[in-house]
């Protein structure tokens, strides 16, 4: 795939701005405790954290939209949390954003999705997960429907799969008749559950791993990968695949045929922790900015990179998306 330019992607930049974009999805609230690593415990062969901070972010489906709003975006994020003091600290967060909190449901019957990382010498040590994964009601998907049909001028729709109950079959189904009848562009990162629903959507991402589970077989040749992407559009009759690879970048497959390989961009590779969030993020908004989508690849690609530089759930800003491309131009 070709580099993309400074002027180019300055342009898309700026058209994206201030359009709205929807992401409906499993809402998480992220919970960091930072610290030093100097010593073994003498109770047991693990490290001892010398804790220096805590610090609360959005992850999840919550993340794209912080990275949405970075972009210049107006996310409306639309998901459910718990009525708990996590949720009411998530939506604080929010709130401080100015992000709009009115696709949000908090319910009684579950708590809050929140995952717990300890880092170490900036490298994350351990993960603590609190969450339920049982399937929303009906009635509960149909209040986020309901968001989505209060909303006449979505620029795309993001839906975000984690397998944490949010992305039931029937919401998936709605979610994407609507988009089609709208015009609306629809971007997943799916997840194993319903992984063959997602029709019709403009822009299929998923990663190697969901890949191998959903179709079967191992992605480790190049052969598998294209006969991968391939038999995704076949199936799914979507207008493109983008299959993320980790350290071997992304592989972009569109409905004319054209496939594409998209270089890795991270220089030094601290914490792949939200770069998947940004990647849809980035290539929402810049379709949203009238981009290709060889291009939106591109962006999409260089901001996963910044964000795998960085310990932690960042989100990445247009300057550094151009400061990025600058850099490879040297």
């Amino acid at each position: 795939m070709q580099s993309i330019s400074r002027s180019t992607a300055t342009s898309i930049l700026s058209q994206c701005a201030g359009k709205t974009i929807a992401v409906v999805g499993d809402v998480m609230l992220d919970r960091y405790f930072w610290g030093s690593v100097n010593r073994i415990s003498p109770e047991a062969p693990v490290p001892v954290i010398d804790l220096e901070h805590e610090s609360l972010h959005l992850g999840g489906a919550a993340n794209v939209a912080s990275n949405l709003q970075a972009l210049g975006i107006q996310p409306l994020l639309c998901g459910v949390i718990g009525n708990d003091n996590s949720g009411a600290m998530l939506m604080e967060i929010l709130e401080s954003m100015g992000c709009s909190s009115s696709g949000m449901i908090a319910l009684e019957h579950r708590p809050t999705t929140v995952k717990t990382r300890i880092i170490g010498n900036n490298q994350q040590m351990l993960r603590v997960d609190r969450e339920v994964r049982d399937a929303i009601t009906d009635a509960e998907a149909d209040m986020l429907l309901g968001s989505i049909l209060n909303s006449p001028d979505l620029a795309g729709i993001i839906l975000e799969d984690y397998n944490k109950g949010v992305m039931t079959k029937s919401l998936i189904q709605s979610l994407c008749s609507i988009a089609q009848a709208r015009n609306i562009p629809v971007f997943v990162d799916p997840k194993f559950s319903h992984f063959f629903e997602y029709r019709g959507v403009a822009v299929f991402k998923p990663n190697r791993k969901e890949a191998q589970e959903a179709l079967g077989f191992s992605l480790k040749t190049i052969e598998d990968i294209h006969k991968a992407g391939n038999e995704l559009l076949d199936r799914l009759e979507c207008k493109n695949v983008l299959l993320t690879l980790g350290e071997q970048g992304m592989m972009l497959f569109e409905q004319n045929g054209t496939i594409s390989s998209v270089p890795t961009r991270a220089r030094k590779v601290s914490d792949v922790s939200g770069a998947g969030d940004t990647a849809i993020a980035m290539l929402a908004a810049a379709m949203a900015g009238d981009a290709t989508i060889q291009e939106a690849a591109t962006l999409a690609n260089y901001a996963a990179g910044i964000v795998c530089e960085q310990p932690g759930i960042i989100s990445v800003t247009p300057q550094e998306i151009i400061h990025a491309i600058d850099m490879d131009m040297e």
